[in-house]
């Protein structure tokens, strides 16, 4: 018997759920893109974006998933036969250097591992050697979504100030964007990258540049960008579809726009608390587990932790076989392992993901950790007891503070 009947639930790292209040926002006509409510309503829109990744910088949205996003921010900033810094801390780093080559920038990249952040000294180390300045940016992810690991952002730009290097600091904020604490300006970022189906709550279709001064004059400084993704007439265009190289993403941005007032009815600090409640529910859980049995947190220092997406050590095949039980017999998707290095316990098979981001709730939380509980008892992998009781007091603590 599949217990498969009803709601199901989405626990993955994005897509996330999709709260009522945007899918009924998106259920409307096609409106008019010349002039009304979507066009009369976009400088609120653009800055109630920006209030999110906490800055004044300019803005540009692009019809397309985080990868656009990716290549919006590489083609306005280096052409081929740049140079730029790479660091890894799982897949999603290297996927987007891997883009930078394809091209036709050069990429020199520091590997950090499967379960460790970025070290801001052997960056610096990395810059200082660099004398005559060749690089022009460093890119780097937040959170990258393979490994849970969450990169100190701040100290990344303190090792460029502290080696005195002009490179651009460019910073992946696709599953972190609205989950985590981010302050773009305060932390002197130049590029930040995101996109509205992990912690903005929006189905997939849209990805973000938010771009800072330097990178506006990096920008000015190329020969030539192509019209589609060029910063420029998205920034400056007289005409709201200039935003877009042509007709906007119409439902999304009226989507966005019922995702963005949500996000700021709780303020933004809010979300942040809530995120970090629910991920360390999702660790005191898996922390019970870990005590008989495969189960453990990927990552061990808890500081390293994203607070938007865990990944779960389950043991050699058991990753897939908890996701795929959990799918068909209580309607609970969980993310699955993703390859993201050589050393055994990060093979995909040996890995799930437990996404808690955006539109995520406690009662929705605590339903997944008992979904994967029954999935470990009924297929026979031991785990250690306690595990619910462990969340709902770690949630309890939460509220209380």
């Amino acid at each position: 018997m599949s217990l498969n009947h009803g709601f199901s639930h989405l626990a993955m790292p994005g897509p996330t759920v999709i709260p009522d209040r945007v899918l009924q926002a998106m259920h409307r006509p096609s409106p008019d893109i010349y002039s009304g409510e979507l066009v009369e309503g976009s400088t609120a829109l653009y800055a109630d974006l920006k209030r999110v990744a906490k800055t004044d910088a300019d803005a540009v949205i692009y019809i397309g998933n985080g990868h656009a996003g990716w290549e919006g921010a590489l083609a306005n900033t280096l052409q081929p036969g740049d140079r730029v810094l790479a660091l890894y801390t799982g897949r999603f780093g290297r996927g987007w250097a891997s883009m930078a080559e394809a091209l036709g920038v050069e990429v020199e990249s520091l590997d950090f591992g499967e379960a460790q952040p970025v070290d801001p000294q052997r960056v610096e180390d990395a810059l200082r050697a660099d004398t005559a300045h060749t690089l022009r940016a460093v890119i780097t992810v937040q959170t990258d979504t393979s490994t849970s690991v969450r990169n100190d952002i701040a100290a990344l730009r303190a090792a460029l100030d502290n080696a005195g290097h002009p490179a651009l600091l460019m910073v992946d904020c696709i599953a972190s964007l609205g989950c985590e604490p981010y302050h773009m300006d305060d932390w002197g970022v130049d590029v930040t990258v995101a996109a509205c189906q992990k912690g903005l709550m929006t189905p997939p279709g849209l990805a973000f540049n938010f771009i800072g001064k330097r990178a506006r004059e990096r920008r000015a400084s190329l020969n030539r960008v192509s019209n589609y993704w060029d910063w420029t007439p998205r920034i400056e265009g007289e005409h709201f579809y200039q935003k877009f190289c042509g007709t906007p993403p119409t439902h999304h941005l009226f989507g966005l726009r019922e995702a963005l007032d949500m996000l700021h009815e709780e303020t933004i600090e809010r979300t942040w608390q809530r995120h970090a409640a629910c991920a360390g529910a999702v660790w005191a859980a898996v922390d019970a587990w870990s005590q008989d049995g495969p189960l453990r947190l990927h990552i061990d220092n808890k500081a390293h932790r994203s607070t938007a997406v865990t990944t779960v050590v389950a043991g050699p095949g058991n990753g897939p076989r908890i996701r795929q039980w959990c799918i068909d017999n209580v309607g609970v998707t969980l993310g699955f392992g993703l390859p993201v290095g050589e050393i055994e316990s990060a093979r995909p098979d040996n890995l799930f993901r437990i996404g808690h981001m955006g539109h995520v709730t406690a009662n929705g939380l605590l339903g997944s950790l008992g979904s994967i509980e029954t999935a470990l008892t009924s297929l026979g992998i031991d785990h250690g007891a306690g595990a619910l009781e462990n969340a709902a007091k770690s949630l309890a603590a939460a509220v209380s503070r």
